[in-house]
């Protein structure tokens, strides 16, 4: 899955748990500025970063990761 995907994944995930992007990264202990560049693909995601927000979102990294389209 490309960078764009997968930020797009997140974003969808965290609209859908109710959570702005200030309680998403103050869970995560990260700035709402680096989150909202992950979101917008302009962050490259390491497989820790992607497993903390997976996590905070309730799903797991293959979730987060997978590609709706292929189902």
């Amino acid at each position: 899955m490309d960078t764009l995907q997968l930020a797009r994944r997140i974003r969808a995930f965290r609209k859908l748990r109710g959570l702005t992007q200030q309680q998403l990264a103050y869970r995560l202990g990260m700035s709402v500025s680096v989150l909202g560049e992950i979101e917008r693909g302009r962050r490259t995601l390491d497989e820790a970063t992607t497993g903390r927000i997976a996590g905070e979102l309730g799903v797991t990294q293959e979730e987060l990761a997978s590609d709706p389209s292929f189902r």
